[in-house]
């Protein structure tokens, strides 16, 4: 770990959930930034939870960087190779 930053992990929760957690963890640690992580089909939701954070409730919120990529799961049980699955980071800065 080189940074000390906050990171939300991004599931199956609604996307106003995520946009909570971004509100609350840039008032309440007054950080400066916060990342985004998803992987598979919860990128959409990473991406509804940024935009919804940054046009209706963080008019200052900024989107600072967006990473892509893809990782390697190990196979589940009963399967005998490995998948690949599309991953997302998404970092809104605060100005």
């Amino acid at each position: 770990m080189t940074q000390n930053k906050d990171v939300i992990f991004i599931g199956n929760k609604p996307p106003m959930a995520y946009v909570l957690a971004i509100i609350t963890s840039l008032s309440a640690s007054n950080a400066k930034e916060i990342t985004l992580k998803a992987r598979g089909q919860a990128i959409t939701t990473a991406v509804d939870a940024a935009e919804i954070a940054r046009r209706r409730f963080l008019k200052d919120l900024q989107i600072s960087k967006v990473s892509i990529g893809t990782a390697e799961m190990p196979p589940r049980e009963g399967e005998n190779r490995s998948r690949m699955v599309s991953t997302m980071e998404i970092t809104l800065t605060k100005e």
